[in-house]
């Protein structure tokens, strides 16, 4: 097993709805999985042969017992498993706690926060829900949460309870894709005209710190544009992503694809305290494919531009980064990469993961 990934036995599985499971999980390093509200864990398993690498966020509060909800996807070897055959006892291996989907906790302050969830999009944000409800006794929350039908809510009575624990301060609205609703609004699904209504009637954006997005991808664009249209500023909007149309794979040879005839790029790459210099081909090869060719374990999860586990920072030499879901706009200044979309452009680069 891959020196980056720990072990954390498994020590119940529940159902929370009929596709879906949450896992609670003891790890044998306690310190190594301490985690902030919102972040995740990446798992890997092997299936055949072939290893696979999935995120899934904590949904628990800090301090609290690690649990991450999975629900079903058609197709997913990973998902399938842990809904049909995975058991107590059971022992899964999983980087330390990843992501930035999270602002600071300030026990003083006096917040109203914002949270979209969509289907399974739920786990982080209920992480960060539970959180702000515990260690920010003036806060409150208001989370707008979209699935087909009842029947799909997962957490629904986690939810109830929670507004029951903290009345006044945790304002949960359902939208319900097929299940009709006593208010015509909270049927449907979450469009650019839907968004606007919710936040003329019912959500005050105006008042709101902070907005946390989590869901199918075209549905947190809906909402982060209407959010920005209804004045919110950017910078206080997060979207967490682990999906996305990008495949992790180059769909087309980069601009100079036609330099692939060159001998190719020196990079010099520092990883765990070693730095090595690479021959690598410059052929639309990621830096990250590239660099773990030469045995140097860099660390991925998605390949997709969604997690930023491959993030290293550029220090020499020029690259093009094909797509780009996670890195924010000041990282990308500051010479932030995501090595898992980046191609060498110049006859040498250095790139540094321990930055």
């Amino acid at each position: 097993m891959n020196t980056r990934f720990l072990p954390l036995t498994v020590t119940a599985v529940e159902k929370t709805i009929r596709d879906a499971v949450v896992l609670t999980l003891q790890p044998e390093d306690a310190e190594a999985f301490a985690f902030t509200q919102g972040q995740y864990l990446t798992f890997s398993k092997d299936f055949a042969g072939t290893e696979l690498r999935r995120n899934y966020s904590i949904c628990t509060a800090p301090g609290g017992p690690i649990q991450v909800g999975i629900k079903r996807v058609d197709g997913g070897a990973f998902s399938t498993w842990a809904n049909t055959d995975l058991a107590p006892g059971e022992v899964l291996h999983a980087m330390p706690p990843a992501g930035r989907f999270h602002a600071p906790i300030e026990p003083e302050a006096s917040k109203h926060y914002l949270g979209f969830a969509g289907g399974s999009g739920i786990t982080p944000i209920l992480s960060i829900l539970r959180t702000v409800l515990a260690r920010e006794p003036l806060s409150r929350f208001t989370l707008i949460y979209a699935n087909r039908a009842v029947s799909t809510i997962m957490f629904r009575e986690e939810l109830e309870d929670l507004k029951n624990l903290h009345l006044g301060r945790l304002n949960v609205i359902h939208v319900l894709e097929s299940d009709s609703q006593d208010i015509d609004l909270f049927t449907g699904q979450l469009t650019p005209e839907k968004c606007s209504a919710l936040f003329h009637h019912w959500v005050d954006v105006a008042s709101a710190d902070h907005a946390f997005i989590c869901g199918p991808e075209p549905m947190m664009i809906t909402v982060r544009d209407a959010l920005q249209d209804a004045g919110m500023g950017k910078d206080r909007i997060k979207i967490e992503l682990f999906k996305s149309a990008q495949t992790g794979r180059l769909a087309k040879p980069v601009a100079t694809a036609a330099s692939s005839q060159a001998k190719g790029t020196a990079a010099t790459v520092t990883l765990d305290g070693r730095t090595r210099t690479l021959e690598i081909p410059r052929d639309g090869t990621p830096l990250l494919d590239a660099v773990n060719a030469h045995s140097m374990d860099a660390p991925f999860a998605c390949k997709a531009g969604v997690c930023s586990t491959c993030r290293a920072k550029l220090i020499e030499g020029e690259v093009e980064m094909i797509a780009n879901h996670a890195l924010e706009d000041y990282e990308v200044r500051a010479g932030y990469i995501l090595t898992c979309q980046s191609v060498p452009l110049t006859d040498t680069v250095v790139l540094d993961y321990d930055q």
